[in-house]
């Protein structure tokens, strides 16, 4: 069902807008997401959560807010990554849809109208989708569209290659994520994982007008085994029968040497098999050791139970925000 917008000033939409050593590019995102958003007529606000930044966005963002009453800005107390950012950015959004963007201008911000647009359709979650990759390597192209496949598969949760973080979410989708307490976060699984209704909107990467990614393939790397172990303990279980399976193959390869010894009389292999399959399985049993031990990692995460983050100041709002307060400030 279609939601009906009032003619003047409604609802409020919030942006949230993490940024880390973003300094060249906050002034011209809010230009333009400023200018998109005004010409829709309604009110507004933008949520700028400074993760840990070492440069000088802090204050290029401190001066937007000083210009402009719609501006927010959290300053979280060091870097704790992207995903804790956003949800520090959704704690504080006030508004009745969200949007979550990035301040590196790679999401064009003019496409909030069309992400509204399939909102006021009915739809709770509207994801933007980039029609290629082609900006991409090709490495980083097959290699995002090999583990969104095996992502999937694992998890049982459908998404996208194409998809990132840029997307609305609806208050209610917004208030069931804030209550999620798990700590470590891969928010666009996250995101889907919740179900309502979900829709789709296309667009082209945008350009930085400064800076680089500050994704290199290491980060990537750690990004996306966040992602399969935070929403599936399926590896675990595919280890149980690689170890059944190699077991089978010894047990396979005891027999033939038995068999050619007892039948044929053929020495046993020597010393370069042996020490072949010794280093075989001591590798598997070190991977295997590994797979455990990401799990038991985050289970130690998880125990500790520490805050997802810390906010050192938060500019806009009545009080400093303190991290161990649930809920939403109020606004001055």
């Amino acid at each position: 069902m279609k939601k009906q917008l009032p003619q003047k000033k409604s609802p409020l939409l919030s942006l949230v807008v993490p940024f880390y050593n973003e300094e060249g590019n906050l002034e011209v995102f809010f230009e333009r997401a400023s200018q998109t958003l005004s010409a829709m007529d309604v009110s507004w606000e933008m949520v700028f959560v400074n993760d840990g930044s070492s440069d000088d966005s802090l204050t290029e963002a401190l001066r937007l807010h000083e210009q402009h009453a719609e501006v927010i800005v959290i300053d979280l107390s060091r870097n704790f990554g992207k995903e804790i950012a956003l949800s520090a950015g959704l704690d504080h959004a006030s508004g009745d849809a969200i949007i979550e963007i990035d301040a590196d201008l790679e999401h064009p911000p003019e496409v909030i109208v069309d992400l509204v647009d399939k909102w006021r359709e009915g739809f709770q979650i509207v994801f933007a989708k980039r029609n290629s990759r082609l900006a991409e390597s090709l490495p980083k192209r097959v290699s995002a569209r090999i583990y969104y496949k095996i992502f999937g598969w694992l998890s049982n949760i459908e998404n996208h290659d194409k998809l990132g973080d840029f997307c609305l979410l609806d208050r209610c989708v917004v208030d069931k994520l804030t209550k999620f307490p798990e700590h470590n976060r891969f928010m666009k699984g996250l995101v889907a994982w919740t179900g309502f209704r979900q829709g789709f909107v296309t667009y082209e990467l945008g350009s930085r007008t400064s800076g680089k990614s500050k994704w290199n393939y290491w980060r990537l790397w750690n990004f996306a085994l966040e992602g399969i172990t935070s929403f599936s303990s399926m590896p675990l279980k595919l280890w149980t029968y690689v170890g059944v399976f190699i077991a089978s193959l010894a047990f396979l390869y005891t027999v033939i040497i038995v068999t050619r010894v007892i039948f044929l009389g053929i020495d046993v292999p020597g010393y370069a098999s042996l020490l072949s399959v010794v280093l075989f399985l001591g590798g598997v049993q070190l991977i295997g050791l590994g797979v455990l031990g990401e799990y038991i990692g985050r289970i130690y995460t998880e125990v500790k139970n520490r805050p997802l983050y810390i906010v050192q100041r938060a500019y806009g709002f009545d009080q400093d925000v303190d991290a161990s307060d649930s809920s939403r400030p109020a606004r001055k």
